[in-house]
């Protein structure tokens, strides 16, 4: 007996993420650049550093490099062990724009990112905030077009997007998946009309918010115990009655998020269990993408294998379209975001890696299990 059944649900699995990626990429636009003659806006790049030393300089390099803003750099050591503070120590002394700010001890309750972006926002003396992990490199135009997003846009909050470089093989197979759930998973259009916080998303490698904005909301103490700023910032956000958007920074920022295969699988586990892992939404999507980026290619080689001997003509092209249909979205960021074509051929495989560190991390949980990063425990709340 065929699993030609299976080809159908297979194909409808499949064909929701393709459209809304074709839908979505409308609306994943750059951020725009500011209007001629406008008056250079005053912000405040706000980066939190624990142990940083190795790309501190280049970030820093990078964000003093831009234009058309009167910008200050605040970078706060957060009890760094290397050479963090004192490269921004020398760079202070240097360029009267960069400040250091020593991270306080971390309360109970405070997961260490939250509580170093509070500090910040606390120092920082523009009225735009400009929050950036420290593994961002800008281009020299980035700055004044993010602004240019935010006022354009005319939202509380914005969220770009960077380039993710890859340089080991998980990050090469998964981090193009950060696009693919993004564009395929959450109708953006809606998103937009609808002030729901569940439909907010972000990137907490990049935020701009205006700081009346930022209090209103609670800011980061609104997320206190959260290790996924990336959805919980723009939830707290919306929740307080507040806007906010998210846009393709590809163009204008880069990160390298991870050095290596183990920091890939703990990265991705560590806050899994506030987004696609969490205990309500990792059955539903482990649906959607098992069956509709994963069985679609077991049909196809099971239907190859056996020379379709045997399927019905309707098995056959429901097949064959799902297959279509599951490696479209990829294909099309290979065109848009320049990620890699092999990583897109294997895209069934990262899927399955992807859910596996998913489940992982939730049975860690459920466990009672803890994680550590960058030499603190953690305890996803």
């Amino acid at each position: 007996m065929t699993p030609a059944w299976l080809a159908l649900p297979a194909l409808a699995l499949a064909a929701l993420p393709a459209g809304l990626t074709l839908a979505n990429l409308r609306f994943f636009t750059r951020a725009p650049r500011p209007a001629r003659g406008t008056p250079p806006p005053g912000v405040s790049v706000l980066v939190p550093a624990r142990d940083e030393a190795q790309v501190i300089g280049r970030l820093a390099a990078a964000v003093l490099a831009n234009r058309d803003v009167d910008l200050e750099l605040v970078v706060l050591d957060d009890d760094s062990q290397d050479d963090t503070a004192r490269i921004i120590t020398a760079l202070a002394a240097e360029d009267p724009r960069v400040r250091l700010v020593r991270g306080q001890p971390l309360p109970a309750g405070w997961c260490g990112k939250q509580h170093a972006c509070f500090q910040l926002a606390q120092a920082a003396r523009h009225d735009i905030l400009l929050f950036l992990d420290a593994d961002v490199t800008l281009e020299p135009d980035a700055v004044a077009r993010t602004v240019a997003f935010l006022d354009t846009r005319g939202v509380d909050l914005a969220s770009g997007f960077p380039r993710q470089e890859t340089g080991c093989l998980l990050d090469w197979l998964l981090l193009p998946l950060i696009h693919f759930v993004l564009l395929g998973y959450l109708p953006l259009a809606i998103a937009r009309s609808d002030n729901r916080p569940g439909l907010a998303a972000g990137c907490g490698q990049l935020f701009v918010t205006r700081r009346d904005a930022y209090l209103r909301s609670g800011g980061h103490a609104a997320i206190k115990a959260s290790l996924h700023d990336g959805i919980k910032l723009p939830r707290a956000y919306r929740a307080a009655g507040l806007s906010t958007d998210l846009f393709d920074a590809g163009d204008i920022a880069r990160c390298r998020m991870y050095g290596t295969n183990r920091e890939v699988v703990r990265g991705l586990g560590k806050n899994a269990t506030e987004g696609i892992a969490a205990a309500g939404s990792i059955l539903p999507f482990t649906l959607l993408l098992a069956g509709g980026q994963i069985l679609p290619v077991i049909l196809l080689l099971r239907g190859l294998a056996d020379g379709w001997d045997g399927w019905p003509a309707w098995g056959v092209a429901a097949t064959l379209a799902a297959a279509f249909a599951a490696w479209l979205p990829r294909a099309l960021a290979v065109n848009r975001f320049g990620h890699s074509l092999s990583s897109a051929v294997v895209h069934p495989l990262g899927v399955a890696v992807f859910l596996v560190i998913q489940w992982g991390a939730l049975i860690r949980r459920t466990l009672g299990l803890q994680t550590s990063w960058r030499g603190r425990t953690l305890s996803p709340q």
